[in-house]
């Protein structure tokens, strides 16, 4: 079984492979074949934590798999992330366990591609302008990932900690290619006003994301989870078209599905029907994408173990190709 760390795992992940990996995956999951069951999770109440097991098969991707993740978000403004995560790779055609890798970088990474993804697919083509609320590692990421779909040429980052906000900003400067403005604002009203695309990646539990501080033909990517609230208000969910990766999963129970969408459903705002389509769906071309440029699109991740499936399968063939990772034998 071969084994890799999460210094590996980051410099084996290639973004544009990825997001071109998670295409086939969510195309796979709509079109019925990839086996990819509702996540399940121990509770640690005394933490407001859980530990989940995401188990996936992906037969065009030729991976059989399961994560183990842990969502403790105590854990903030720590040394240790709030999302922490192993997955085990087994022989689709024996089940012996061939891999064991660092989930936490892949996590993030995927999650990431995931939205990137949603962006190609709805992001007007000329979105220039990002916004990024959030300011720990999901929104890290997708700052990255996003500017490789759309040509972003100026960022905003908003979060609750103006000092975080800054030094997010002051990282992401020096990291993207030139001609990139990347500017730390004082609150995500501001961040939103005139943005094209938003990446909210955050524990809120009031919306960060408001219908009235939208412009028109904004494409949202919504990554944030918290059972006790959400992301988007009631109004923004109800005038987008909406897209996730699998219906059957936004829509399941705590600890699986999207309170964005559950709680309006509730509530009485929309129904499940207003769910427009997947992202396989689209990719598949049985449902449409963006019909006008002032479509307000939003599509809202809980994150399914096909994306995780694709990322681990990119990483361990880059792996044996270059010779990385320590192989063990388990018996």
């Amino acid at each position: 079984m071969l084994v890799l760390g999460a210094s590996q795992v980051e410099e084996l992940l290639d973004t544009d492979e990825l997001i071109d990996a998670l295409a086939s995956a969510m195309s796979d999951l709509s079109a019925g074949r990839a086996s990819v069951p509702d996540r399940v999770a121990a509770l640690v109440p005394e933490r407001e934590a859980f530990l989940a097991a995401m188990p996936g098969h992906v037969p065009s991707a030729g991976v059989l798999m399961a994560k183990l993740v842990s969502l403790f978000p105590r854990n903030e403004g720590t040394r240790l992330p709030t999302h922490q995560a192993v997955i085990v790779v087994f022989d689709p055609e024996t089940g012996a366990p061939t891999g064991l890798l660092d989930g936490t970088v892949i996590t993030a990474a995927r999650t990431a591609a995931g939205s990137a993804l949603s962006a190609r697919l709805l992001a007007r083509e000329d979105a220039t302008v990002l916004a990024v609320l959030g300011t720990g590692v999901q929104a890290r990421a997708h700052a990255r990932a996003l500017c490789r779909v759309r040509p972003i040429r100026r960022i905003r980052v908003a979060g609750r900690d103006p000092a975080k906000a800054h030094a997010l900003a002051d990282e992401l400067a020096s990291a993207l290619e030139p001609g990139i403005d990347v500017l730390a604002v004082a609150d995500y009203p501001q961040a939103l006003d005139g943005a094209d695309v938003v990446a909210a990646a955050t524990h809120a539990v009031d919306p960060v994301v408001r219908r009235e501080w939208l412009s028109p033909g904004v494409h949202i990517a919504s990554v944030g989870f918290n059972p006790a609230g959400r992301e988007v208000d009631d109004a923004t969910v109800a005038d987008a078209l909406v897209c996730v990766e699998s219906r059957q999963a936004a829509l399941a129970p705590f600890p699986a599905g999207s309170s964005d969408l559950l709680m309006p459903i509730r509530d009485g705002v929309i129904t499940a029907e207003h769910i427009h389509a997947e992202v396989g769906e689209i990719i598949n071309g049985t449902r449409p994408g963006r019909t006008s440029p002032g479509l307000i699109t939003l599509y809202k991740s809980v994150g399914v173990a096909a994306q995780d499936a694709a990322a681990a399968a990119l990483v361990l063939s880059a792996a044996r190709a270059r010779g990385l990772g320590e192989e063990i034998t388990l018996r």
